[in-house]
């Protein structure tokens, strides 16, 4: 069993995917974190560095090399992961469970708000900024994401109980 979590930044991919792969006896992967090691720099740097076109490109090459695996494993895809190269029917065709962590806007928003600070993204956005650019971005990216073969709102539910009811879906 391939298990593929997507979602918007701060949709809870990382720390529930941790959660679920104790829950469910599985390895847990983090895209991001695959690209970091096997480029040698963080995703911020190689975003300054080499610009986005580069960075999606590898994104893609890693996401296939990771689906290309034989074991079995939980992955958390990065925000924009689902939003380029086809990366969604690479997924969806390539036998696993593709769910998606679907947080409202007014969510995302206070999420973001609160962990600005980790998010390169919109570290330099004042917090009035925040509702527009997630606005814009969840209208942008949610054809993407609704490709997912599974989605869980995330809306008011805590870490500990998104892992949960997915482990109840994939049971």
């Amino acid at each position: 069993m391939k298990i593929v979590l997507l979602g918007y930044m701060a949709s809870g991919k990382s720390s529930i995917g941790k959660r679920l792969s104790k829950k469910l006896s599985m390895k847990f992967l983090d895209l991001d974190d695959y690209i970091i090691e096997k480029e040698g720099m963080s995703i911020s740097k190689i975003f300054e560095l080499k610009g986005e076109v580069y960075f999606r490109n590898i994104e893609s090459k890693y996401l296939k090399e990771i689906l290309d695996k034989e074991e079995d494993f939980i992955l958390a895809l990065g925000g924009g992961t689902p939003c380029y190269a086809n990366n969604m029917d690479t997924i969806n065709n390539a036998d696993t469970i593709s769910i998606y962590l679907q947080g409202s806007t007014p969510t995302m928003i206070e999420r973001l708000i609160r962990k600005k600070a980790k998010r390169p993204l919109i570290a330099s956005l004042g917090d009035d900024k925040i509702p527009e650019f997630v606005a814009k971005h969840l209208f942008e990216r949610r054809p993407y994401y609704e490709k997912a073969k599974t989605i869980v709102k995330i809306d008011g539910k805590t870490k500990k109980e998104v892992a949960k009811e997915l482990v109840s879906l994939l049971n």
